[in-house]
């Protein structure tokens, strides 16, 4: 295992885990701001795949779910206005 796996592994679970609040919220981010942070996401998850960096590409996986979860949020809230 690389320790750059180990380090992007730490980062991500940190920035993911402080989605949590959002996800629970009322307050959502901006839909634009939910689906420029996926596509990015996305493309850091085949990039850890491409450099062998499996946990990385997991954890950023699911860090891409929390911001899915939180741009259908926003979506629905949009339709019930």
């Amino acid at each position: 295992m690389k320790w750059q796996d180990l380090i992007f592994v730490a980062g991500i679970t940190i920035l993911s885990l402080s989605l949590i609040p959002t996800i629970r919220g009322r307050q959502k981010p901006a839909l634009i701001t939910s689906l420029v942070t996926i596509v990015i996401l996305i493309i850091f998850v085949v990039t850890d795949v491409s450099l062998n960096l499996p946990l990385s590409a997991a954890v950023t996986a699911l860090s891409v779910v929390a911001w899915v979860i939180l741009a259908y949020q926003k979506s629905r809230q949009a339709k019930r206005r």
